[in-house]
């Protein structure tokens, strides 16, 4: 069992207009001005067309466990599933199972990989992507890995808890961190 976290900053009662009441945009919603921005950015990279849903679960649920947000994680591995992913594959991010990959999965896990480790993508790595993706869709690809690198770290800094339902780790993974968890609102 990793180390649980605690809640720093309470949601907002009232969360975002127009958005589900997550505990993301209820802490979101205490800062309206930079909720505004956070989340027309985020809107871009989830639904912005220039990734496929798959491939982009890829990279956020990778960014996720590298990043040891489990509220992030948790949250998409059902949209993981729902773009695609198996659950076996959902599982293999969270801990580098045994899962083989094909060629282009692998080279969108080694860019999160170099980006978590050495905050640039390799030679090595960047030819792989190159291969099938355009520039456009690279620096989609770039912007996806950061933006959610940022979102995992205000997860996790805020202390923002797990909704009830949402499952978090998979099970049978050893993660460092542990999200809190609501406490029933």
């Amino acid at each position: 069992m990793g180390r649980q976290l605690s809640q720093r900053i309470e949601p907002s009662a009232e969360g975002v207009p127009g958005l589900p009441p997550l505990n993301i945009f209820r802490t979101l919603a205490r800062n309206e001005p930079l909720s505004r921005g956070f989340l027309a950015l985020g809107g871009h990279v989830l639904r912005g067309g220039g990734i496929p849903a798959r491939e982009r679960e890829i990279v956020i649920l990778r960014v996720g466990w590298r990043a040891q947000s489990e509220y992030e994680f948790g949250q998409h591995a059902v949209i993981g599933q729902d773009a695609g992913l198996s659950a076996d594959e959902v599982s293999a991010l969270a801990d580098s199972g045994p899962l083989a990959w094909s060629d282009d999965d692998a080279a969108l896990i080694a860019m999160v990989d170099d980006l978590c480790d050495d905050d640039v993508v390799s030679d090595e790595t960047w030819a792989r992507l190159a291969a099938r993706w355009s520039p456009e869709q690279l620096l989609d690809l770039l912007v996806l890995a950061g933006y959610y690198r940022l979102v995992s770290g205000l997860l996790n800094s805020a202390g923002v808890a797990l909704e009830d339902g949402t499952s978090g780790w998979p099970a049978g993974v050893a993660a460092r961190l542990q999200a809190p968890r609501e406490q029933g609102r």
